[in-house]
C-alpha cells in the first residue's frame, strides 16, 4: 500500500527529433526535450533523423524502426514521442511495430495543456481539443466517457459496431462542450463590452512560452499569480487593475503563451480566451532576450496574432530578462515619440519604469481619443 507522500517514478520515453539537414536541429532538439520534461516524461534516450519523405508506413525508415527496438530492449521505455505531427496510420503501425505508445508534438502539447488547465473554461477548452484530436485516431476504449459526471449515456443497436458508439459519443460530447464553452464566451463578452463602455484602456501580455509574462504580469500589478521557468506555467487568462501614479487607470490581462506549430484545433478551442488579445487596445509582446530562437519566437507569436485578427492592435515589444546578461535598461521611440520598445528585467524590476512610463503614454492617448469621439457623438 502506497501512502499519499509516495512520489511514482516517471514514464520512460525516448524522444525523435526529425529535421530536413538543413539546420534547426540543435534548438529544434532542446525544445522538444522541455516540452517532454514539462509533460513529466523521464527521458532516457533522444535521436536525431534526419527525414527528406516521410516513410508512408511507419513516418521514420524501417532501418531506424529496427534501431528504436534494441533501444528498447536496452531502455525498457514505454513512450515514443516524436517531435512532428503523423497521421493516424503511422501511428498505429508504428506502435505495433515497437510495441510502445506513439506520442507526436500535437498530442505532447494537449497533454500538457490538461495537466496546467485549471479554471472550469480552461479545462473544457482543453478536453474539446483532445478530442477534436482523437476524432482522427478513434480506436475502442471511449467507454470511459460514460462514467463522467452527467456521463453521455448513450446505447447502441445490438449489431452497432463499437467504432461506430465511439463516433456516436464522441460527437456527443463534442457538442456538449462546444454549448458550454458558448455561453462562457458569451459571458466574457460581456465583461469586454462593459469595459469598452465604460472607457477602460485594455493591456494584454502576450509572448512565446517561458518569456517572463507572468513574472512581468506580478511585478506590475504586486500580484503572486503562479510563475515558473517552465512551458505552459499560465493557461488561464488573468485580469486585474492597474493604478499607476499619479492618475492613470487600466486593465492588465496576462495570456496563455504561444510555441511554434501551436495546434490549431488548440487554438480554435482558446478562442474566446486568445480573444483577451483581440479586444485589448494595448500589447506587450514579451520576449527572452537571451534566447538565441527570439526572433523566430517573435515571428511565431505575431503569426498567431495575425491568425486570430489581433495583429493590427497596437504594440510594445519587451525584451526581457537582461538581468541573465548584466544589461542596462533602454528604451527606444517611435517618429511619433511614442516608446516601442524596452529592454527590462521582470523579475528584477529594473526597467519597470521604461514600461510605466509608456503604459501612461498609451492610456493618456486613449483617452483623449474617447473624448474626441464622445464630443463628435454630441455634435
Amino acid at each position: 500500500m502506497s501512502s499519499n507522500n509516495t512520489i511514482l517514478p516517471k514514464e520512460k520515453c525516448l524522444i525523435i527529433n526529425t529535421h530536413d539537414g538543413y539546420g534547426r536541429k540543435e534548438y529544434d532538439h532542446h525544445e522538444i526535450k522541455e516540452l517532454v520534461k514539462t509533460a513529466g516524461f523521464d527521458i532516457v534516450e533522444s535521436l536525431d533523423i534526419k527525414i527528406v519523405t516521410p516513410n508512408p508506413s511507419f513516418y521514420i525508415g524501417k532501418g531506424k524502426v529496427d534501431e528504436i527496438k534494441q533501444l528498447k530492449n536496452l531502455f525498457s521505455f514505454e513512450f515514443l514521442i516524436i517531435n512532428e505531427d503523423i497521421t493516424p496510420a503511422q501511428e498505429k503501425k508504428l506502435s505495433d511495430a515497437l510495441k510502445v505508445t506513439i506520442i507526436d508534438r500535437t498530442n505532447l502539447i494537449l497533454n500538457i495543456f490538461s495537466q496546467r488547465a485549471k479554471s472550469h473554461e480552461g479545462k473544457l477548452q482543453v478536453e474539446l481539443a483532445q478530442l477534436e484530436y482523437l476524432s482522427t485516431r478513434l480506436v475502442r476504449g471511449w467507454t470511459h466517457l460514460e462514467r463522467q459526471k452527467g456521463g453521455i449515456g448513450v446505447r447502441g443497436g445490438p449489431g452497432e459496431k463499437q467504432i461506430e458508439l465511439d463516433r456516436r459519443m464522441l460527437r456527443i460530447r463534442v457538442k456538449q462542450l462546444k454549448e458550454r464553452l458558448k455561453k462562457l464566451t458569451k459571458q466574457r463578452d460581456m465583461q469586454r463590452q462593459r469595459r469598452r463602455k465604460s472607457g477602460v484602456f485594455t493591456v494584454a501580455i502576450v509572448g512565446y512560452t517561458n518569456a517572463g509574462k507572468s513574472t512581468l504580469f506580478n511585478e506590475l500589478t504586486k500580484q503572486k499569480i503562479y510563475a515558473a521557468d517552465q512551458l505552459f506555467a499560465t493557461l488561464d487568462t488573468t485580469s486585474r487593475k492597474l493604478f499607476i501614479p499619479p492618475s492613470t487607470s487600466l486593465v492588465i490581462s496576462d495570456t496563455v503563451g504561444f510555441i511554434k506549430n501551436l495546434p490549431t484545433n488548440l487554438i480554435e478551442s482558446f478562442k474566446s480566451t486568445l480573444e483577451e488579445s483581440t479586444s485589448a487596445d494595448l500589447l506587450l509582446h514579451v520576449v527572452d532576450s537571451t534566447n538565441e530562437e527570439r526572433k523566430e519566437h517573435i515571428d511565431q507569436v505575431n503569426r498567431i496574432l495575425k491568425e486570430i485578427h489581433a495583429d493590427q492592435v497596437d504594440q510594445i515589444l519587451i525584451l526581457n530578462q537582461i538581468d541573465k546578461n548584466n544589461s542596462l535598461p533602454q528604451k527606444d521611440i517611435d517618429e511619433y515619440g511614442r516608446i516601442k520598445r524596452i529592454e527590462l528585467s521582470a523579475k528584477t524590476g529594473q526597467g519597470i519604469e521604461f514600461l510605466k512610463e509608456a503604459l501612461v503614454g498609451r492610456a493618456s492617448l486613449f483617452n483623449n481619443q474617447e473624448i474626441n469621439n464622445y464630443d463628435e457623438n454630441f455634435k
